[in-house]
């Protein structure tokens, strides 16, 4: 897409922020998140027994001459958030307007900027996988530092939708191929006719913390059309014919209303935190605002 991902004043706000991780980071390489090893960064974590062959340096010499007992000083060392992305590319994602697949990888953008910042290491898994986007797809994993922000913005740029989204085989094995579990982001708009459930099991399952942002057309939250029409499912090319009235039009929204509520009742059961986002949503108002209420960003 010709136009900037982010805006330069957006990216100057969203420095500003941070990824909120609920549990402690367990990657071994060093980074600015608290975890739960001991080294030697300025961060003092607790007391233990000194024995013979401890570094001296790390004695406590105040609390040695009130007690009179040796303690050494462990300090908590700073490690980094892995933070995997998961991207919908499907061709039901091109739907709408603005296209929800545009607005998904703008905010893959945001998320993956702000991590970035905090020196967490960022991945993105777009699915489903299309073999003339490998290069691509490879390029946009293991994604680390601030310099490197410009290249995962013009990969995401690079990157078209289409084919069937499979979405829980395509969660379930992000959550198996990830060494370390860390903050999982999902950006989909979640119509698959095989369902959610399995996939978003397995990334929790696995141990990730895992935040879902479900991006939905203007069109399929609040449709206008009316009439006698043809339906085509994007992803299977399946075709219906229907007649759009008041009362047809009532149950469709009621219908996407227990799509929505249904998807929340189950995030919700398994501590996953759910942003519904629709596409015409200003990116700002869902970066630094929706984001930072769901305490996602902070």
């Amino acid at each position: 897409m010709a136009e900037a991902l982010l805006g330069p004043d957006l990216m100057r706000r969203l420095e500003q922020l941070e990824l909120l991780a609920r549990r402690r980071a367990r990657s071994a390489a060093r980074g600015e998140r608290s975890s739960r090893a001991r080294g030697h960064s300025v961060e003092f974590a607790d007391y233990r027994n000194y024995v013979p062959g401890d570094d001296v340096r790390y004695l406590d010499w105040n609390l040695y001459g009130r007690l009179e007992r040796l303690f050494l000083k462990l300090y908590e060392e700073e490690r980094e958030l892995p933070v995997r992305i998961f991207l919908d590319a499907s061709e039901s994602m091109t739907f709408g307007e603005p296209v929800k697949f545009d607005f998904a990888r703008r905010a893959a953008a945001g998320i993956g900027y702000v991590a970035l910042c905090g020196f967490d290491r960022v991945s993105v898994s777009v699915f489903p996988g299309r073999p003339e986007q490998a290069a691509v797809c490879s390029a946009l994993r293991s994604v680390r530092g601030r310099k490197r922000a410009q290249a995962l913005f013009r990969n995401l740029s690079a990157l078209e939708a289409g084919g069937v989204a499979q979405l829980n085989e395509s969660l379930r094995r992000g959550a198996l191929d990830a060494r370390q579990p860390g903050l999982a982001v999902v950006l989909s708009d979640f119509l698959d006719p095989t369902g959610y459930e399995a996939g978003l099991n397995a990334l929790v399952g696995r141990g990730f913390q895992v935040d879902v942002i479900q991006v939905l057309a203007p069109e399929e939250l609040e449709p206008t059309v009316s009439g006698d029409l043809r339906l085509v499912d994007s992803e299977t090319g399946a075709q219906q014919e229907v007649t759009f009235g008041r009362y047809r039009l009532a149950a469709y929204r009621e219908t996407v209303t227990r799509f929505c509520q249904r998807l929340i009742d189950f995030c919700r059961g398994r501590g996953i935190r759910h942003i519904l986002a629709g596409s015409s949503m200003p990116l700002e108002e869902l970066l630094l605002r929706q984001l930072r209420k769901a305490e996602i960003l902070g």
